[in-house]
């Protein structure tokens, strides 16, 4: 007999785990796949023979029978130099691979630039995870909304497509925080606002505009300050230097994420204004940026790793054909540092 042969004949079986927990196979298999059509006392009784007998599920074999990879794929439609300098992205991964630690299934990270985006779909539909979950989405892709109709799908975010009414997503109130953010500066005597917001190709980037033209609108304040930035520390820094050459007056700058805040403060030092002296900044995202900035700005924490275990969450239980809100919003809440 080789040792291969050897090796097989003394592996545990199914079988045997289920003659030393006194029970049928087919219900150990039960046991095994996660099934809730199993009492309490069976599942301790087949959990103890399974760990006496140092039985382990063959996963290809139950992946043929039950046609799931027990994969989910994590995907990133951004550049990889956009992925790695966004903190934002790291803690989203972070809370679904917590998530996941605790269920059958692996995460895999796909980031997926321009040029890749047609690779990257054909993978998702090729029966290689049993879903999806898809961050930072800009309107001019619909592809993900598409393949939404083929296969679990749930989006970190609000999606932009036309098509999207329809789709699973997890997302933080843009609109309020944006307002509140807002509301801190009128509140703290700021009459001249101005906003940093992010593209407009991303539901982030509209609603938190929308947030900050309503919050300025009630109070009867101009709403005209704003300059366009794209979620990055030079967007920020750029952009504040397009609102000063304007030559009108700025006594505060909501920024719609830490990262274009600490851009705009760059900015503001080579103009010799003082933040909090000669303008007050408010910006979104409790992270390195807001939490490292001279000073250290007042910001809206949207907390991006408990964003993460929703999504995973979400998607889990859409595979498992359970009834899912198609909305998640998950609550944001103000931190007061000394940037205003």
């Amino acid at each position: 007999m080789s040792i291969g042969e050897a090796s097989a004949a003394s592996a545990p079986t199914l079988e045997r785990v289920a003659e030393l927990a006194g029970v049928s196979r087919s219900t150990v298999s039960r046991v095994v796949n996660g099934s809730p059509n199993v009492t309490p006392e069976v599942v301790t009784a087949v959990t103890a023979a399974i760990d006496r007998l140092g039985y382990v599920p063959n996963r290809a074999a139950r992946s043929l029978a039950s046609r799931r990879t027990h994969a989910i794929a994590l995907v990133i439609p951004e550049n990889t130099a956009k992925f790695f300098a966004d903190p934002y992205f790291a803690s989203v991964i972070q809370g679904a691979a917590m998530y996941l630690a605790d269920t059958e299934y692996t995460l895999s990270l796909l980031i997926a630039s321009e040029t890749e985006s047609e690779k990257t779909r054909r993978y998702l539909q090729g029966g290689n995870v049993d879903g999806a979950l898809i961050l930072s989405h800009h309107s001019d892709d619909s592809s993900y909304v598409q393949l939404s109709q083929r296969m679990p799908v749930v989006f970190g975010g609000r999606p932009m497509s036309e098509d999207s009414s329809q789709s699973y997503f997890v997302d933080v109130d843009n609109v309020a925080a944006a307002r509140e953010a807002t509301q801190y500066l009128i509140d703290h005597g700021k009459k001249n606002i101005a906003t940093i917001s992010g593209p407009h190709d991303m539901a982030s980037g509209i609603d938190r505009t929308q947030g900050w033209r309503e919050a300025l609108e009630a109070a009867g304040l101009d709403a005209s300050l704003h300059e366009e930035g794209d979620f990055s520390p030079s967007g920020g820094e750029q952009a504040m230097r397009r609102l000063l050459d304007r030559g009108q007056p700025i006594d505060g700058l909501f920024a719609a994420s830490a990262q274009m805040a600490s851009g705009a403060l760059v900015a503001l030092r080579e103009h010799g204004l003082r933040v909090p002296e000669d303008i007050g900044i408010v910006s979104i995202d409790n992270d390195y940026y807001a939490q490292n900035s001279l000073p250290p700005l007042t910001t809206i924490d949207q907390p991006s790793v408990r964003q993460g275990s929703a999504i995973a969450e979400v998607v889990v239980r859409l595979i498992n054909g359970e009834d899912v809100p198609r909305r998640t919003i998950i609550p944001t809440h103000l931190i007061e540092r000394q940037s205003v």
